[in-house]
């Protein structure tokens, strides 16, 4: 593989913004199930921003290099968060305890997305960079990214976090339906990430939420 000096900055782009994403993303996790009473996050230096603590091996640096380097988006995934729902203090019950801790990571990709705007928008205000400048795309790729992991992790089928908060809605009587659906949970997760059509179920609705975002913030 012959990569020109341009390629390999983006591919670094890709991973940094990546990995800084999926830190968020993994601290949200860690930092609710702290917050609702298990130390176990806490216990594996979990409740932390740093993106050493979060990295997965594969799915946050070998993944999205060969991805980015194959043209690909640079797609990946952070070490999950242990935690354990029965060491939850009793002021709340198991299954919200469980959607709490779900939404919390794709919940924490939103706050970074509005802050990096803020920050972009501020700078252009200051005439510290302005629109198209290389810092100007990459924060606008970090914010675009953190919206797409938004969706993408809100997608209804385990593991993903929207299938942990299914999970948790679903009434009891259905479990037992939900637990055999959820067998196919990686299946549908792999078809929605190679097949475009699909992609555009979680695409659309970030590059909609960024674009409106910008205009928010006056840009």
């Amino acid at each position: 593989m012959n990569l020109s000096p341009e390629q390999i900055r983006l591919i670094v782009i890709h991973v940094f913004v990546l990995v800084a994403s999926v830190a968020f993303h993994e601290f949200g996790h860690a930092f609710m199930a702290d917050r609702l009473g298990d130390d176990t996050p806490r216990r594996q230096g979990r409740v932390t921003l740093n993106p050493l603590a979060h990295a997965d091996p594969i799915g946050t640096l070998l993944l999205p290099v060969l991805s980015a380097a194959y043209g690909g988006g640079g797609f990946g995934w952070g070490r999950p968060v242990q935690w354990q729902p029965s060491r939850i203090d009793r002021k709340h019950r198991m299954s919200t305890a469980r959607i709490l801790v779900a939404i919390a990571g794709p919940m924490m990709n939103i706050v970074l997305a509005v802050l990096l705007t803020a920050i972009n928008a501020l700078l252009r205000w200051k005439g510290v960079i302005h629109i198209g400048d290389q810092v100007d795309r990459i924060l606008a790729y970090a914010v675009f990214t953190n919206f797409i992991l938004f969706f993408f992790n809100l997608i209804p089928a385990p593991p993903l976090d929207g299938g942990h908060v299914a999970e948790g809605l679903m009434p009891y009587k259905h479990r037992a339906a939900f637990e055999n659906y959820a067998r196919f949970g990686p299946f549908i997760l792999m078809a929605v990430v190679l097949i475009p059509q699909l992609a555009r179920i979680f695409i659309l609705p970030a590059m909609w939420c960024g674009e409106h975002l910008y205009r928010l913030f006056g840009m």
